[in-house]
């Protein structure tokens, strides 16, 4: 991981150079194209200009070249940023109306524990359907236990937390009732207490 970083650092200070070069190339470039011929008279560069003016000229188009191709690569990734994140919002609008009684269980559970972690069955079916509709994000940290299957750390998607209300949900408004608070309890998902029961084995 530390050599990644570096030869990552490596690439990055290589690049920086190299971008500062071609900038200064095209200052240089279109400062002695363009200059009035007394100041290069006066600097004892108009005979440059006139000997490697083809060269000169040619190194400032290379330059604007580069510069344009990175704009452009810019541009496209930005547009590309935007497509996926517009994508991303409408498939999550769409599963959001469309929550199976499992999947909006295991949504309840970040809400009833408090958190915003939580250590879930990756090969749970309500797990899998939301993390590929985008709702739930996989944070890694696996484990694998015998009994329960392979585990790991997933929290809600930051496009998903403002679609998932009480309402969506259906959370009580306020703080529940003896009733409401059974009703809660036993549609909790199944294998939250196997998960429990799991990670003390574990400990």
């Amino acid at each position: 991981m530390m050599k990644m970083n570096i030869g990552m650092m490596n690439l990055l200070n290589g690049k920086r150079v190299f971008v500062s070069v071609m900038a200064w190339g095209v200052v240089t470039c279109a400062a002695l194209l363009f200059a009035p011929k007394d100041i290069l008279a006066s600097l004892a560069l108009a005979h440059i200009v006139n000997d490697y003016g083809q060269f000169i000229g040619l190194g400032l188009i290379i330059g604007v070249a580069y510069f344009l191709s990175q704009l452009f690569a810019f541009v496209v990734d930005e547009a590309i940023i935007n497509l996926r994140q517009k994508r991303t919002v409408e498939t999550i609008e769409a599963k959001v109306k469309l929550l199976d009684p499992a999947e909006r269980a295991l949504l309840r559970e970040f809400f009833l524990q408090g958190q915003t972690i939580l250590t879930l069955p990756q090969n749970e079916l309500a797990v899998r359907n939301l993390v590929s509709t985008n709702i739930l994000e996989t944070l890694g940290n696996e484990r694998h236990y015998a009994i329960q299957g392979p585990t790991a750390d997933y929290k809600i998607s930051m496009h998903a937390r403002i679609y998932l209300n009480r309402d969506v949900l259906r959370l009580p408004a306020g703080e529940p009732s003896a009733e409401e608070m059974n009703y809660l309890i036993k549609t909790r998902p199944h294998f939250i207490n196997g998960l429990v029961q799991a990670r003390k084995h574990a400990a």
